[in-house]
């Protein structure tokens, strides 16, 4: 994808690298992330260690899973996370930065478009490296890719984009704008009020119930980043839209999940399958239109 003429200047970026420590949660020899919300965002695994460990670490799991959703928890004041060092790495730290960077000056453009004047606000990007600190709580490089509605923060460390290729075999700079994009997409969500009613409809269901309303979350996000994708066609260089479908499938919970446990358990899944993954990022993709973006259309929920 071709967007090294996209000004950064602009960008809200906080850069918390160089300021903490430790190596997350490792699992099985390596670091487990998710797909989606925080890409990020899906594995049963991960999910029951964050409500397990999560509390005792600062985290709010529902903030976690997923991405958006909301509001801070109830009884929780939104923290500022810390500033990183003097002047700041930034954008311009190293090539993945760079271009993390330019992928969210070109959504902000994109999707500020998309709103009446006035009502658009942008997100902030904060990198940092292993450990941070968000308005959701604590950030971890094993969670991946995450939005904290909190602070209106997308959070990364851009380490993930090599676990995204070596480890789920999803190759290419635009599997990883896509990573940026879906997190924009939870942004989108919160400032419409699509989040809050989610999350509020959750707080009224079983389990699995709000499993099946946090799927269409994400499938609506991979939809927007699809959106996002088309409304910048002339950027886009052959074979990119096959490594945006690939990263969707790769971190389809059906697949996170027989690789992890090796075996499909769809009542847990939190971020759609593989294929209704695909499904909405290609929806996005062909139509370019965001009120074509209604996954929650589809839910049907249990008696």
């Amino acid at each position: 994808m071709r967007l090294d003429d996209i000004d950064t200047s602009g960008v809200d970026v906080e850069d918390q690298r160089g300021s903490g420590g430790g190596r997350g949660f490792p699992m099985g020899g390596g670091m487990l992330s998710l797909g989606g919300g925080r890409m990020g965002c899906g594995t049963i695994v991960l999910i029951l260690l964050l409500f397990l460990v999560g509390p005792k670490l600062g985290i709010d799991p529902w903030q976690i899973i997923g991405g958006g959703g909301g509001g801070a928890p109830v009884g929780q004041t939104p923290q500022a996370a810390p500033a990183g060092p003097e002047g700041g790495l930034k954008c311009e730290a190293n090539a993945a930065s760079k271009f993390s960077c330019q992928v969210l000056a070109s959504a902000n453009t994109t999707w500020e478009a998309a709103f009446a004047p006035g009502k658009y606000r942008e997100p902030k990007l904060v990198f940092y490296t292993r450990n941070g600190q968000s308005g959701c709580g604590a950030a971890q490089s094993a969670m991946g890719p995450f939005y904290c509605p909190a602070d209106q923060g997308i959070y990364l460390d851009t380490d993930f984009y090599n676990e995204l290729s070596e480890r789920f075999g999803a190759a290419g700079d635009f599997a990883q704008a896509y990573v940026i994009a879906h997190e924009m997409g939870h942004h989108i969500q919160y400032l419409t009020g699509i989040a809050d009613q989610v999350r509020a409809q959750q707080q009224k269901l079983s389990e699995a119930n709000g499993n099946k309303l946090q799927v269409a979350m994400e499938l609506q996000a991979d939809c927007y980043a699809g959106v996002w994708a088309a409304k910048n066609k002339d950027r886009m260089d052959p074979g990119d839209v096959e490594e945006g479908l690939r990263a969707a499938h790769q971190i389809g919970d059906d697949v996170l999940q027989q690789a992890a446990q090796g075996r499909v358990v769809p009542e847990a899944f939190t971020h759609g399958s593989a294929a209704d993954r695909m499904a909405w990022l290609k929806r996005g993709l062909e139509t370019g239109d965001p009120d074509q973006c209604d996954p929650f259309q589809t839910v049907r929920l249990n008696q």
